[in-house]
């Protein structure tokens, strides 16, 4: 019985590296007129944000190539990461923006990506927004604060 278990689980673990996929490469659109994306910057750094503070960011960018750009989808690289993008073509030499939202409800250092895939040169673009989000307050012994029910007025009994 012990030898078919190992048996099995070295199976398993050859059958997980068999199907490892190799690292992927960003797809490339050879056209030579396709749209190019380029942003202003493709990392931002909030620094020490309030918990529940602002969490956005605009991440502008330009369509630098010679036809219109069509942002497909901007995924997020969690939940907590929210991208809006334009829905309509970006024409050439025509600018935009990618609007971020990060949920700063979850207290401490954070690095997050968006996936941005479109019909430009390079098909996928990753932009980054990290940070570190304070504690949310708190009393002095770390526990919710008890509301004083002795100046509540008495309910009756029958």
């Amino acid at each position: 019985m012990k030898k078919s278990i190992y048996a099995f689980t070295v199976l398993l673990a050859m059958s997980f590296t068999a199907f490892a996929q190799e690292e992927q490469k960003p797809e490339v659109n050879n056209d030579p007129n396709a749209p190019e994306i380029v942003f202003e910057t493709e990392v931002h750094d909030f620094g020490t944000i309030e918990y529940g503070g602002n969490g956005t960011y605009d991440f502008k960018f330009s369509n630098t190539g010679k036809s219109p750009l069509i942002i497909s989808n901007a995924r997020g690289s969690c939940g907590c990461t929210v991208p809006k993008w334009p829905k309509e073509p970006v024409g050439k030499g025509q600018s935009g923006s990618i609007n971020v939202q990060y949920d700063t409800k979850r207290p401490g250092p954070f690095t997050k990506t968006v996936t941005i895939s479109s019909n430009a040169k390079s098909a996928t673009k990753v932009i980054t927004i990290k940070g570190t989000v304070s504690p949310a307050e708190s009393t002095e012994d770390q526990s919710p604060v008890k509301k004083d029910m002795s100046t509540a007025p008495l309910e009756k009994t029958k």
